[in-house]
């Protein structure tokens, strides 16, 4: 079971902890319900005909928690690769991760300097699976597309990155796919 840290909780950041949590990943996610859904409505989200932002995040939230993920009002302060992983930082207090995903603005372009990534042209690169060059280190929502950037195209985005993971844990392609019960 791998450690994951997703610094971030919009759509991107909640996304990945989903799909990771419901695969029994240990996933911690460090954010202070900034994100600019809460400015927001939603009718270009497929399946869901209309929905306020926030009560979007409210429902998503309890989607992951009810997965076992965990929430942690904290702004994240630092990041460093450590030695078996990555280090992050909350004031005084370290967290060791397994992985990072970064599904911030700002903070998350500072962090990703931290741990040795460039931002370029104001986004963090990534490769098609949303992973930066720092090997552990994924970039989703904003940080990797701010002039793209759409609830269901960092949702796309968060579910990318979290299912690199678990194919990188697993040794092998991973899909998350589930079907009815059994009549």
């Amino acid at each position: 079971m791998a450690r994951v840290i997703v610094v971030g909780d919009g759509p991107a950041g909640l996304s990945a902890a989903l799909f990771l949590a419901k695969n029994d990943q240990q996933v911690h996610i460090y954010a202070q319900d900034k994100t600019a859904m809460h400015y927001a409505e939603l009718h270009n989200y497929l399946g869901v005909e209309e929905v306020a932002g926030s009560e979007f995040q409210r429902r998503a939230k309890q989607q992951v928690a009810a997965f076992g993920a965990e929430f942690h009002d904290r702004e994240v302060t630092g990041l460093e690769r450590g030695s078996d992983g990555f280090v992050v930082r909350c004031g005084d207090d370290e967290e060791h991760a397994d992985y990072v995903v970064l599904a911030g603005g700002k903070a998350a372009q500072r962090l990703a300097r931290q741990v040795g990534v460039t931002p370029v042209d104001g986004r963090v690169p990534v490769d098609i699976e949303y992973a930066t060059d720092v090997e552990g280190v994924y970039a989703v929502g904003r940080v990797a597309r701010p002039d793209r950037s759409q609830a269901i195209i960092s949702a796309g985005a968060g579910a990318t990155a979290a299912l690199d993971i678990l194919a990188r844990e697993a040794g092998r392609d991973v899909t998350d796919w589930d079907e009815p019960a059994a009549e």
